[in-house]
């Protein structure tokens, strides 16, 4: 499990290749001096429910890996999080089998 470190230290886990895709989305809206909503869904044992994060270039971000080697990135995944996060939504933190169907709806 890879850690989000946000801000003044408040801490979100993610699988590292779950991180590694939210990485490359965060990174690059920030890079354009955006602020942004970012939303993931929690798993049941972690009580369930939304988190949703309000990112901005101002405030500094972290992430922090378990493995030492970055997986392969899926593109596709890449492109999903980017649509999302031009949306009114924010940037959706989706796992890799729901791609598909939300680049079908074209949200």
């Amino acid at each position: 499990m890879g850690t989000l470190i946000y801000g003044a230290g408040a801490r979100y886990e993610f699988d590292d290749r779950v991180l590694s895709h939210l990485k490359i989305a965060v990174t690059t809206k920030l890079r354009m001096h955006e602020g942004f909503l970012v939303s993931w869904a929690q798993p049941p044992e972690r009580g369930s429910g939304r988190v949703s994060l309000w990112l901005s270039p101002a405030i500094p971000v972290q992430y922090v890996f378990e493995a030492t080697k970055p997986p392969t990135l899926n593109r596709e995944w890449l492109e999903a999080m980017m649509l999302s996060a031009t949306s009114s939504r924010g940037l959706i933190v989706m796992a890799e089998d729901e791609v598909a169907e939300y680049l079908q709806r074209g949200e």
